[in-house]
């Protein structure tokens, strides 16, 4: 305690008014934290347009993308007619499925979905009318409980259904190629069931666009979908397709192009399926890394490549990385459109690393 607050503290038990200042009462404050300069950080909007009670969303849409610190993703809407073609045309079944597990060998398709549409070969757009087909098929056994938790489809959905093979047949006609988000699953499941598509050209939209090199994070459907600006209900094939459609129809990379005009490049081109016959095990994180697969049935690591240069390149890369011995062979398998994706072998050849 001061001297003063004593002094004061006794005059005023005395009854005395010495003229001293009274202080006032002591009180606890608390000390305001420091304000703590936020970032702005960009965020991520679902905006569905609709007038419900009165507002407006479509026009808060539109001012939340414009400006910098806000991105908008909106519902797709599936478009069901485009303008006219003014040019030639290419008919194209955008297909998906969705089957009780992972081997076409084993498990069976339990719905089928097809968007078909002719895209105009100069422009790299859909145009005309969308014919659209959904069917269910039952596999004649329960459906896994992670496949109906993925899907939503339970067995009281698909009991008794089978594929409408004459509407399919229809819905085909005229069809000249197939693409699929990843045609390297359906494909074998869909020539399992409906023998006529391995005549057909297919493309996949997942592993024919590099999608990396074009600035996107991941192939996924869903993940692409969003940073183009839409969000969709996945893991249903009939939205699956819808979803693709919208998505081939972007302009994509630098100079832009759509994507069907990736996929029809990519049709006129054969692949390469590199083998690395005979790798030595050590090698393995190597070929993980740069992107080698592990075919478990075959027992090797494979790649598919797009160009008979990249198939050089990638050899003088083995000779130099993996393969001690410079004449090692390794297995090159060469698919055209009719054959890739399928699980069937094409035109087979060894070529040796360092040549």
């Amino acid at each position: 305690m001061s001297d003063r607050s004593r002094v004061t503290d006794s005059s005023t038990q005395m009854g005395l008014d010495l003229g001293l200042p009274t202080p006032p009462p002591t009180a606890s404050v608390k000390k305001a934290p420091p304000t703590k300069k936020l970032k702005a950080m960009p965020m991520t909007v679902n905006v569905a347009a609709s007038n419900a009670e009165g507002q407006d969303y479509e026009a808060m849409a539109n001012a939340l993308s414009a400006h910098a610190d806000y991105r908008v993703i909106r519902r797709l809407k599936p478009q069901l007619k485009f303008p006219a073609a003014t040019g030639p045309v290419k008919r194209v079944a955008v297909l998906d499925t969705e089957t009780t597990g992972l081997s076409a060998a084993s498990d069976s398709i339990i719905e089928l979905a097809m968007v078909v549409v002719d895209i105009d070969i100069k422009t790299g757009m859909p145009v005309g009318e969308v014919t659209v087909f959904d069917g269910f098929e039952d596999p004649g056994r329960p459906i896994p409980a992670e496949v109906q938790s993925l899907t939503g489809i339970t067995d009281d959905m698909v009991r008794g259904h089978k594929l409408h093979l004459l509407e399919v047949n229809r819905v085909m006609n005229g069809v000249e190629w197939v693409v699929a988000h990843n045609a390297g699953f359906d494909r074998p499941f869909v020539e399992q069931r409906l023998p006529f598509f391995a005549d057909l050209p297919w493309a996949c939209s997942f592993a024919d666009i590099h999608w990396k090199q074009l600035g996107q994070g991941s192939a996924k459907l869903e993940t692409l979908a969003a940073a183009f600006g839409f969000f969709y209900d996945a893991h249903r094939a009939d939205m699956d397709c819808h979803a693709l459609l919208a998505l081939l129809s972007q302009p994509i990379g630098d100079p832009a192009q759509t994507g069907w005009q990736y996929l029809l490049e990519a049709l006129q081109r054969p692949q390469y399926l590199l083998q690395a016959t005979g790798a030595p095990f050590d090698a393995k994180d190597y070929l993980k890394a740069r992107g080698y697969r592990w075919d478990s049935g075959a027992r090797v690591w494979h790649t598919r490549l797009g160009s008979e240069e990249t198939l050089r390149e990638e050899c003088a890369w083995l000779a130099e990385r993996v393969y001690a011995n410079p004449r090692a062979q390794v297995t090159i398998v060469e698919l055209d459109a009719l054959a890739r994706y399928a699980g069937r072998d094409g035109q087979v050849t060894m070529r040796a690393v360092s040549a």
